[in-house]
């Protein structure tokens, strides 16, 4: 028979819940001309995710935890310790904030998450044979992956 945990008394801390259409509202804000939709975004980033926010937010999306770690997103260590925490820095959120707003982005240019994921990978030309995903870790490398994001919409990519 396995032995029971001793009860201590006190209450342990139940973490925080994020519904699924929450998630969604939250990925579409990224891409919304709503100011106060993103606006609500920015408050989220200044106190810090919730690691259920970006379970749910990463399930929406079509992506797997495990590729925010490995598209360097999110370092492995502090990944497990804001899954111990229940919460994200703010800084760490902002990283994957805009993540999920280029994944967001490429999934509205190539029509589905997988295909997202798939050009995110993938080293390409444009980007001097850098993957997207490899430059996402910087702002300044986002902006060259949603620059080029935008010139693949407008049929100027090369």
């Amino acid at each position: 028979m396995a032995k029971m945990p001793k009860n201590t008394g006190l209450a342990q801390p139940r973490a925080p819940q994020y519904r699924t259409g929450e998630a969604r509202r939250a990925l579409e804000a990224w891409t919304s001309p709503d100011v106060g939709r993103r606006l609500e975004l920015v408050e989220d980033i200044r106190e810090g995710f919730v690691f259920a926010q970006v379970v749910a937010l990463a399930k929406e999306a079509g992506v797997a935890l495990g590729e925010l770690v490995e598209f360097g997103i999110i370092p492995r260590r502090t990944f497990t310790h804001s899954k111990q925490n229940q919460r994200f820095t703010a800084t760490q959120s902002a990283r994957l904030a805009r993540f999920f707003r280029i994944q967001q982005k490429a999934k509205a240019t190539f029509g589905s998450a997988d295909k997202a994921l798939q050009w995110l990978k993938r080293p390409t030309k444009p980007l001097q044979d850098h993957a997207p995903a490899s430059l996402l870790d910087t702002e300044e490398g986002a902006r060259l992956v949603e620059d080029l994001l935008t010139r693949i919409d407008h049929g100027i990519a090369a």
